[in-house]
Protein backbone atom coordinates (compact mmCIF):
# COMPACT_ATOMS: atom_id res chain seq x y z
CA UNK A 1 0.00 0.00 0.00
CA UNK A 2 0.96 3.97 -0.72
CA UNK A 3 0.95 6.25 1.81
CA UNK A 4 -0.01 10.07 1.31
CA UNK A 5 1.96 12.30 -1.50
CA UNK A 6 5.52 13.15 -0.36
CA UNK A 7 7.36 16.65 -0.55
CA UNK A 8 10.70 16.60 -0.78
CA UNK A 9 10.84 20.12 0.35
CA UNK A 10 13.80 22.20 -0.65
CA UNK A 11 12.20 25.54 -0.96
CA UNK A 12 9.03 25.67 0.73
CA UNK A 13 7.14 26.49 -2.51
CA UNK A 14 4.91 23.71 -2.66
CA UNK A 15 1.64 24.72 -1.06
CA UNK A 16 -0.32 21.98 1.16
CA UNK A 17 -1.63 18.79 -0.12
CA UNK A 18 -4.10 17.88 1.83
CA UNK A 19 -4.14 15.66 5.43
CA UNK A 20 -1.30 13.09 5.61
CA UNK A 21 1.08 14.60 3.10
CA UNK A 22 4.65 13.59 3.89
CA UNK A 23 7.46 16.17 3.81
CA UNK A 24 11.12 15.43 4.27
CA UNK A 25 12.98 18.83 5.00
CA UNK A 26 15.70 19.48 2.74
CA UNK A 27 16.09 23.36 2.75
CA UNK A 28 20.40 22.79 3.93
CA UNK A 29 20.74 21.17 0.35
CA UNK A 30 18.66 24.19 -1.62
CA UNK A 31 22.21 25.73 -2.44
CA UNK A 32 24.12 22.91 -3.44
CA UNK A 33 21.40 20.93 -5.47
CA UNK A 34 19.27 23.68 -7.26
CA UNK A 35 19.67 23.56 -10.76
CA UNK A 36 22.29 21.57 -10.72
CA UNK A 37 25.41 19.94 -8.37
CA UNK A 38 28.50 17.37 -8.80
CA UNK A 39 27.82 13.45 -9.13
CA UNK A 40 29.75 13.48 -5.64
CA UNK A 41 27.07 15.98 -4.42
CA UNK A 42 23.85 14.28 -5.77
CA UNK A 43 24.78 10.64 -4.79
CA UNK A 44 25.25 12.18 -1.09
CA UNK A 45 21.63 13.40 -1.33
CA UNK A 46 20.82 9.77 -2.75
CA UNK A 47 22.13 8.27 0.28
CA UNK A 48 20.16 10.55 2.54
CA UNK A 49 17.20 9.88 1.11
CA UNK A 50 17.67 5.94 0.83
CA UNK A 51 17.55 6.54 4.64
CA UNK A 52 15.01 8.52 5.12
CA UNK A 53 12.25 7.60 2.88
CA UNK A 54 12.02 3.94 3.84
CA UNK A 55 8.28 3.66 2.89
CA UNK A 56 6.69 4.12 -1.07
CA UNK A 57 4.68 7.42 -1.47
CA UNK A 58 1.51 8.28 -3.81
CA UNK A 59 3.60 10.62 -5.78
CA UNK A 60 6.30 13.04 -5.10
CA UNK A 61 6.35 16.94 -5.43
CA UNK A 62 9.73 18.49 -5.95
CA UNK A 63 9.05 22.48 -5.60
CA UNK A 64 10.58 24.54 -8.40
CA UNK A 65 11.87 22.56 -11.73
CA UNK A 66 15.27 23.73 -11.07
CA UNK A 67 15.24 20.23 -8.90
CA UNK A 68 13.89 18.38 -11.67
CA UNK A 69 16.80 16.36 -11.63
CA UNK A 70 15.72 14.58 -8.86
CA UNK A 71 13.61 12.41 -10.83
CA UNK A 72 16.41 10.52 -11.68
CA UNK A 73 17.04 8.83 -8.42
CA UNK A 74 13.21 8.58 -7.95
CA UNK A 75 13.04 6.62 -11.08
CA UNK A 76 15.82 4.55 -9.85
CA UNK A 77 13.90 3.86 -6.93
CA UNK A 78 10.74 2.49 -8.22
CA UNK A 79 13.03 0.38 -10.54
CA UNK A 80 13.99 -1.28 -7.04
CA UNK A 81 10.96 -1.34 -5.01
CA UNK A 82 9.18 -3.00 -8.30
CA UNK A 83 12.14 -4.70 -9.23
CA UNK A 84 11.62 -3.83 -13.23
CA UNK A 85 13.35 -5.72 -15.56
CA UNK A 86 15.88 -4.49 -18.39
CA UNK A 87 14.08 -2.50 -20.72
CA UNK A 88 10.54 -2.86 -19.21
CA UNK A 89 9.72 1.12 -18.57
CA UNK A 90 8.56 3.61 -20.96
CA UNK A 91 9.19 7.08 -19.01
CA UNK A 92 6.70 9.71 -19.93
CA UNK A 93 8.23 13.25 -19.10
CA UNK A 94 5.63 16.38 -19.51
CA UNK A 95 8.33 19.31 -19.93
CA UNK A 96 8.62 22.74 -22.17
CA UNK A 97 12.36 21.42 -22.33
CA UNK A 98 14.29 18.37 -23.32
CA UNK A 99 16.17 18.41 -20.40
CA UNK A 100 19.01 16.60 -22.49
CA UNK A 101 21.52 18.99 -22.80
CA UNK A 102 25.29 19.07 -22.42
CA UNK A 103 26.31 19.67 -19.20
CA UNK A 104 30.03 18.88 -18.06
CA UNK A 105 29.71 19.75 -14.28
CA UNK A 106 27.36 16.74 -13.28
CA UNK A 107 23.81 16.68 -13.42
CA UNK A 108 21.62 19.48 -13.98
CA UNK A 109 17.89 20.35 -14.21
CA UNK A 110 18.40 20.63 -18.32
CA UNK A 111 20.56 17.37 -18.35
CA UNK A 112 18.92 14.50 -16.17
CA UNK A 113 16.78 12.75 -18.79
CA UNK A 114 20.03 11.73 -20.73
CA UNK A 115 21.32 9.88 -17.70
CA UNK A 116 17.59 8.16 -16.72
CA UNK A 117 17.62 7.02 -20.46
CA UNK A 118 21.06 4.99 -20.43
CA UNK A 119 19.44 3.20 -16.86
CA UNK A 120 19.17 -0.15 -17.89
CA UNK A 121 15.47 -0.64 -17.00
CA UNK A 122 14.56 2.16 -19.23
CA UNK A 123 13.15 1.60 -22.54
CA UNK A 124 12.44 4.68 -23.75
CA UNK A 125 11.97 8.25 -22.50
CA UNK A 126 9.34 10.14 -24.46
CA UNK A 127 9.59 14.12 -23.77
CA UNK A 128 6.38 15.79 -24.48
CA UNK A 129 5.05 19.01 -25.10
CA UNK A 130 8.47 20.91 -26.07
CA UNK A 131 7.76 24.46 -27.54
CA UNK A 132 11.51 25.58 -26.55
CA UNK A 133 14.16 26.09 -29.17
CA UNK A 134 16.62 24.01 -27.61
CA UNK A 135 15.91 21.06 -29.98
CA UNK A 136 16.22 23.56 -33.26
CA UNK A 137 18.67 23.02 -35.52
CA UNK A 138 21.02 26.47 -34.12
CA UNK A 139 21.12 24.11 -30.74
CA UNK A 140 21.33 21.11 -31.81
CA UNK A 141 24.47 21.01 -30.80
CA UNK A 142 23.73 21.08 -27.50
CA UNK A 143 21.63 17.91 -27.13
CA UNK A 144 23.23 14.36 -25.92
CA UNK A 145 22.89 12.74 -28.85
CA UNK A 146 23.75 8.93 -27.77
CA UNK A 147 20.17 8.28 -26.33
CA UNK A 148 18.88 9.52 -29.49
CA UNK A 149 21.45 7.33 -31.61
CA UNK A 150 20.32 4.19 -29.78
CA UNK A 151 16.83 5.13 -30.31
CA UNK A 152 15.80 5.69 -26.05
CA UNK A 153 14.95 9.01 -26.57
CA UNK A 154 12.26 10.74 -28.04
CA UNK A 155 10.72 14.36 -28.77
CA UNK A 156 7.60 15.36 -28.86
CA UNK A 157 7.24 18.99 -29.38
CA UNK A 158 4.61 21.62 -30.38
CA UNK A 159 5.66 23.78 -33.40
CA UNK A 160 9.02 23.22 -32.65
CA UNK A 161 11.19 21.09 -35.33
CA UNK A 162 14.16 18.98 -34.78
CA UNK A 163 14.90 17.96 -38.62
CA UNK A 164 18.52 18.47 -38.11
CA UNK A 165 17.79 14.44 -36.70
CA UNK A 166 16.85 13.06 -39.90
CA UNK A 167 20.77 14.34 -40.94
CA UNK A 168 21.91 11.46 -38.72
CA UNK A 169 19.41 8.96 -39.87
CA UNK A 170 17.20 9.20 -36.50
CA UNK A 171 14.16 10.95 -37.89
CA UNK A 172 12.15 8.69 -35.99
CA UNK A 173 13.10 10.59 -32.84
CA UNK A 174 11.71 13.70 -32.86
CA UNK A 175 7.47 14.50 -33.71
CA UNK A 176 6.12 17.39 -34.04
CA UNK A 177 2.78 18.72 -34.02
CA UNK A 178 0.95 22.03 -35.45
CA UNK A 179 -1.07 22.04 -31.51
CA UNK A 180 -0.99 19.98 -28.00
CA UNK A 181 -4.27 18.73 -29.08
CA UNK A 182 -2.74 16.51 -31.91
CA UNK A 183 0.20 15.94 -29.62
CA UNK A 184 -2.38 14.25 -27.00
CA UNK A 185 -3.94 12.08 -29.36
CA UNK A 186 -1.57 10.80 -31.26
CA UNK A 187 0.25 9.77 -27.81
CA UNK A 188 -2.22 7.85 -26.33
CA UNK A 189 -1.88 5.09 -28.21
CA UNK A 190 2.39 5.21 -27.21
CA UNK A 191 0.73 4.96 -24.00
CA UNK A 192 -1.51 2.53 -24.47
CA UNK A 193 1.21 0.34 -25.88
CA UNK A 194 3.40 0.56 -22.89
CA UNK A 195 3.44 -2.51 -20.21
CA UNK A 196 5.58 -0.25 -16.78
CA UNK A 197 5.17 3.33 -16.85
CA UNK A 198 6.79 6.38 -14.78
CA UNK A 199 4.99 9.57 -15.36
CA UNK A 200 7.28 13.00 -14.64
CA UNK A 201 5.55 16.48 -14.95
CA UNK A 202 7.47 19.84 -14.90
CA UNK A 203 4.36 22.12 -15.13
CA UNK A 204 6.47 24.42 -17.81
CA UNK A 205 4.71 22.37 -20.08
CA UNK A 206 1.81 24.09 -19.25
CA UNK A 207 0.66 27.95 -20.80
CA UNK A 208 1.14 30.64 -18.71
CA UNK A 209 -2.46 31.36 -19.05
CA UNK A 210 -2.53 28.27 -16.83
CA UNK A 211 -0.31 28.60 -14.26
CA UNK A 212 3.18 30.72 -13.74
CA UNK A 213 6.87 29.17 -13.21
CA UNK A 214 10.16 29.82 -12.87
CA UNK A 215 11.01 28.69 -16.66
CA UNK A 216 9.80 30.00 -20.21
CA UNK A 217 6.35 27.84 -20.82
CA UNK A 218 4.82 25.53 -23.19
CA UNK A 219 1.27 25.39 -24.82
CA UNK A 220 -0.68 22.51 -22.63
CA UNK A 221 -3.53 23.20 -21.36
CA UNK A 222 -4.26 21.77 -17.68
CA UNK A 223 -6.95 19.38 -19.27
CA UNK A 224 -3.87 17.94 -21.64
CA UNK A 225 -2.17 17.34 -18.50
CA UNK A 226 -5.08 15.46 -16.92
CA UNK A 227 -6.00 13.63 -20.08
CA UNK A 228 -2.05 12.05 -20.17
CA UNK A 229 -2.25 11.36 -15.98
CA UNK A 230 -5.74 9.61 -16.92
CA UNK A 231 -4.38 7.44 -19.40
CA UNK A 232 -0.96 6.59 -17.59
CA UNK A 233 -2.53 5.22 -14.47
CA UNK A 234 -5.19 3.31 -16.52
CA UNK A 235 -5.25 -0.53 -15.71
CA UNK A 236 -3.00 -0.40 -12.94
CA UNK A 237 -3.56 -2.99 -9.92
CA UNK A 238 -1.86 -3.23 -6.48
CA UNK A 239 0.02 -6.07 -8.00
CA UNK A 240 1.19 -5.04 -11.11
CA UNK A 241 0.92 -1.31 -11.07
CA UNK A 242 1.32 -0.26 -14.36
CA UNK A 243 2.13 3.35 -13.25
CA UNK A 244 5.24 2.86 -10.55
CA UNK A 245 5.86 6.06 -9.93
CA UNK A 246 5.09 9.97 -10.98
CA UNK A 247 6.54 13.12 -9.82
CA UNK A 248 5.72 16.97 -9.96
CA UNK A 249 8.03 19.86 -9.98
CA UNK A 250 7.80 23.44 -12.03
CA UNK A 251 6.40 25.12 -8.81
CA UNK A 252 6.56 28.93 -8.85
CA UNK A 253 9.64 29.61 -6.19
CA UNK A 254 11.97 32.35 -5.30
CA UNK A 255 15.63 32.41 -4.49
CA UNK A 256 19.44 33.96 -5.02
CA UNK A 257 21.60 32.00 -5.67
CA UNK A 258 24.77 32.04 -3.24
CA UNK A 259 27.03 30.86 -6.57
CA UNK A 260 28.24 33.43 -8.94
CA UNK A 261 28.14 30.41 -11.04
CA UNK A 262 25.15 29.33 -10.71
CA UNK A 263 23.58 32.62 -11.04
CA UNK A 264 25.42 33.16 -14.27
CA UNK A 265 23.89 29.82 -15.60
CA UNK A 266 20.67 29.53 -14.62
CA UNK A 267 20.06 33.16 -16.35
CA UNK A 268 21.88 31.75 -19.42
CA UNK A 269 19.39 28.86 -19.47
CA UNK A 270 16.64 31.17 -19.80
CA UNK A 271 15.22 30.86 -15.78
CA UNK A 272 12.65 33.55 -14.73
CA UNK A 273 14.23 36.71 -12.62
CA UNK A 274 12.48 36.55 -8.93
CA UNK A 275 8.90 37.25 -8.48
CA UNK A 276 7.80 40.22 -6.25
CA UNK A 277 6.02 38.30 -2.71
CA UNK A 278 2.37 38.80 -4.06
CA UNK A 279 3.22 37.83 -7.70
CA UNK A 280 4.91 34.77 -6.08
CA UNK A 281 1.77 33.89 -3.54
CA UNK A 282 -0.89 33.98 -6.11
CA UNK A 283 1.34 31.53 -8.60
CA UNK A 284 1.62 29.19 -5.76
CA UNK A 285 -1.76 29.12 -4.72
CA UNK A 286 -2.90 28.17 -8.76
CA UNK A 287 0.22 25.87 -8.61
CA UNK A 288 -1.74 24.17 -5.45
CA UNK A 289 -5.25 23.78 -7.14
CA UNK A 290 -3.09 22.04 -10.26
CA UNK A 291 -1.28 19.91 -7.82
CA UNK A 292 -4.61 19.34 -6.02
CA UNK A 293 -6.42 18.44 -9.65
CA UNK A 294 -3.45 16.22 -11.14
CA UNK A 295 -3.45 14.41 -8.04
CA UNK A 296 -7.38 13.46 -8.15
CA UNK A 297 -6.42 12.42 -11.48
CA UNK A 298 -3.49 9.53 -10.73
CA UNK A 299 -4.87 8.74 -7.21
CA UNK A 300 -5.12 5.36 -8.17
CA UNK A 301 -2.35 4.98 -10.12
CA UNK A 302 0.03 3.70 -8.32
Amino acid sequence: MYSAPLILDFDRSVRPLGSGEARCDLAAWQEAVRFGCSRRVYTALECLLLERLREPHHGVFLGSGDFHHLSFFLLKEAARRHQLLPCSLDVIVLDNHPDNMRYPFGIHCGSWVSHAAQLPFVRTVHVVGITSNDIAAAHAWENRLTSLWKRKLVYWSVGVRADWLSCLGRGGQAHTFASADALVKELEHTIRQADRLYLSIDKDVLSPETVHTDWDQGVFTLEHVQDIARLCSRGSAEQHPRLVGFDVTGECSSYTFQSLFKRFLSRLDGRAAAPDHETLATAQEGHRRVNAELLRCLQKGV
